[in-house]
């Protein structure tokens, strides 16, 4: 879908807004916010005080439809459409019938080095392909991977496990791919994060060569700490994630299962993995203690942590100036762990 002129609009005030001097976004944003030993980045304090006094109700609050489109221009207005050569529109077979999927390439010369199975994220109930269009323009026009963007199943409509199934049977038709499958890695946002690193655990006779998680939803079972810490007022609110957790889940499942809290599987001999937290999220400490987990268990792991930020900032580079280097940051990394895993081979 287009964008509406008021989406277009609003995305040139935001982004005028980003590019202020630090000085003047101080003013905008108001006095500094610390907690928990960290100041959230001014840029990111303006733009927070800018969308909470937006009139309208939140999307958890909206009919799913128009939750669905609410995220869809969200991501339209603060993400950057980097150009790439290609971008095509596919279909996954998949155990219950099939799922649309999107390939990107920075560019058509030569073959690429590797694939990225990407999960957008948005809770397994909201998101979608165009959600997470920006995140995988940055990838594939920064690298010479190619990306492959997954349109999973949504709950309520498909509960757990459909989403789960979606993810691990594309996973598994790319690596089987007999042009895409040598070097594969998956990757995820939020609930993309977590059905990543499920795929990881689920496939131990094919797994990924590597795992970047995205501030990723690690345990539906209990809440951590960061949730006290910021569970309103920061972009991704604590009602939001109980509304997105019980679409998800059916009452009769079972939140300790590793399927949907993979902090609790056995993490051993799970594919290297990068993660990447943001300081102000009420995910930052299931995200810090899975890659504490991986660690214990052997597994090669680097953990990121953006201070000042909050969640979703990969969504966000079109704004302001510290999204695309974060981003870039963790896509150096996925760069790095493709590199030793061809040479490993």
């Amino acid at each position: 879908m287009s964008p509406t002129a008021q989406e277009r609009l609003t995305r040139t005030v935001i982004r005028s807004l980003g590019a202020l001097p630090a000085p003047l976004q101080r003013l905008i944003a108001g006095r500094p916010i610390e907690i928990d030993g960290q100041r959230l980045l001014t840029e990111v304090q303006m733009a927070l005080r800018l969308l909470n006094a937006l009139p309208g109700a939140a999307f958890e609050e909206l009919p799913l439809p128009q939750a669905r489109a609410q995220v869809d221009a969200e991501a339209r207005i603060f993400g950057r459409s980097d150009p790439v050569a290609l971008v095509e529109d596919i279909r996954i077979p998949t155990r219950a019938g099939d799922v649309g999927a999107r390939v990107y390439q920075g560019s058509t010369e030569g073959v690429p080095s590797g694939t990225v199975v990407y999960f957008h994220g948005g809770g397994w109930v909201v998101g979608s392909l165009t959600s997470c269009d920006s995140v995988c323009r940055f990838i594939a026009a920064h690298t010479d991977l190619r990306v492959v963007s997954v349109d999973y199943r949504l709950a309520p409509e498909h509960p757990f496990p459909a989403g789960v199934d979606d993810a691990v049977d594309a996973y598994r038709w790319v690596r089987d791919h007999p042009d895409w499958g040598t070097t594969v890695a998956v990757a995820g946002d939020s609930a993309g994060g977590n059905l990543s690193a499920v795929v990881c655990q689920l496939t131990p006779d094919a797994p990924p060569d590597f795992q970047l998680l995205f501030f990723p939803v690690t345990d539906t079972s209990t809440k951590h700490p960061s949730y006290a810490l910021f569970g309103e007022g920061y972009f991704l609110t604590e009602r939001q994630m109980d509304w997105y957790i019980d679409h998800y889940l059916p009452r009769e499942a079972d939140r300790t299962d590793p399927r949907a809290s993979p902090l609790l599987g056995d993490l051993r001999e799970q594919p290297p993995a990068h993660v990447a937290v943001s300081g102000f999220d009420v995910l930052r400490d299931e995200g810090i203690a899975y890659a504490r987990r991986l660690r214990e268990a052997g597994v090669p792991t680097t953990l990121q942590v953006v201070p000042g930020h909050i969640h979703a900032f990969v969504n966000a580079t079109g704004v302001g100036r510290t999204s695309s280097a974060a981003l870039a940051e963790a896509v150096d990394a996925l760069v790095a762990g493709m590199r030793t895993a061809r040479l490993t081979r």
